[in-house]
C-alpha cells in the first residue's frame, strides 16, 4: 500500500491515494488542484524518509470544498468562586482528496 506522510500548517498526516482529508482552512478554489512538496516519509514498496523532507517528491490534491466543523463548547467553571466561562468556537477547514503521490 503506498502512502506518505506530509506536512500542512503545522500538522503531520498519513495520506494515501484516494483518501479524503480535512486540512485547517487555506483560500483555494474547488476543483482546483495544490502540490504539497513538504513530504517526510514515502513508502511504495521501500520507505523514503527525508532529512527533514524527501528530495523530488510531492503529494497531489484536489480541493472538494470548504467548510465548517461542528461547534465546540469551552466550559470553565471554579467551583464555590461563583465563576463560569462558556466559550465555543467551530474549526474552519478545507476538504481535498488525494489524488497522487510521487517520489
Amino acid at each position: 500500500m503506498k502512502y506518505a506522510i506530509i506536512k500542512h500548517g503545522g500538522k503531520q498526516y498519513r495520506v494515501s491515494e484516494g483518501q479524503y482529508l480535512n486540512l485547517d482552512r487555506f483560500e483555494a478554489e474547488p476543483k482546483s488542484s495544490v502540490e504539497i512538496t513538504d513530504v517526510l516519509v514515502v513508502n511504495d514498496g521501500e520507505v523514503k524518509v527525508g532529512v527533514p523532507f524527501v528530495k523530488g517528491a510531492k503529494v497531489v490534491l484536489e480541493v472538494v470544498n470548504l467548510g465548517k466543523e461542528k461547534k465546540v463548547v469551552i466550559y470553565k467553571k471554579r467551583r464555590r468562586k461563583d465563576s463560569k466561562l462558556k466559550r465555543g468556537f467551530r474549526r474552519q477547514y478545507t476538504r481535498v482528496k488525494v489524488v497522487s503521490i510521487a517520489g
